[in-house]
């Protein structure tokens, strides 16, 4: 258990951003799942459409700190590789 004040307040804090990291950890992982089903499924129409789902929830996990800017980049270096193998 925390004792001092700053201990209880960094207890408080992580809590709170223990459910906006959650958040952005689910988002981006539900939308890369459906991006591979897609590409597993050789759909284009579909993985194309997805894309920018997947940006988008790349960004904002890397805005908000919980990936590094450039696992975010990597991440979508290796998307749009796979959409452009796909044909």
């Amino acid at each position: 258990m925390p004792i001092t004040s700053s201990a209880k307040k960094a207890v408080r804090s992580a809590k709170h951003k223990r459910v906006f990291n959650l958040r952005h950890k689910n988002q981006f992982d539900k939308d890369i799942k459906t991006f591979r089903a897609a590409i597993i499924a050789k759909d284009k129409a579909a993985a194309t459409k997805i894309v920018s789902a997947v940006y988008k929830s790349l960004d904002k996990a890397a805005k908000t700190g919980f990936i590094k800017a450039n696992a975010a980049s990597r991440l979508k270096s290796r998307v749009m590789a796979a959409l452009k193998k796909l044909g």
